[in-house]
């Protein structure tokens, strides 16, 4: 009689592990897409810097330009969960910089939990002719 009271036990057991197997890979996923994110937001916030440090930008397009890679290097949909702010700002040896600071949150793997991770980036850039 005791393999009567196993029976079944196999499809339990799998039902178990495996959804413990899909929650740890989705975590690993989850971070892999977070660093993704952060590298192209911090990339675009330097390329958005370096951009409106040039003579004849006015140093407050940053902003929209690194939205603009942004987008264009993900989707628009993580673009529009940013804030990008820039304006020039002096460094302590007497120069002047262009600083884009971007923030916001990182969308989720599962949509239904919305945008989760929050995301902080700079970038700066020497002003030219300054």
């Amino acid at each position: 009689m005791p393999a009567e009271r196993e029976r079944g036990s196999a499809v339990v057991d799998f039902v178990l592990v495996s959804v413990l197997i899909l929650t740890l890979l989705l975590a690993v996923l989850q971070v892999a897409v977070y660093a993704h994110l952060r590298n192209v937001v911090v990339a675009s916030a330097q390329e958005g810097a370096r951009y409106a440090a040039n003579a004849a930008v006015d140093p407050g397009s940053g902003a929209a330009r690194t939205v603009q890679i942004v987008a264009r290097a993900t989707s628009s949909r993580t673009a529009a969960g940013l804030a990008c702010t820039s304006g020039e700002e002096p460094d302590p040896s007497g120069l002047t910089l262009v600083v884009v600071r971007c923030t916001g949150s990182v969308p989720t793997l599962l949509s239904a939990l919305g945008n989760l991770l929050p995301l902080t980036a700079t970038g700066r850039a020497i002003k030219e002719g300054a």
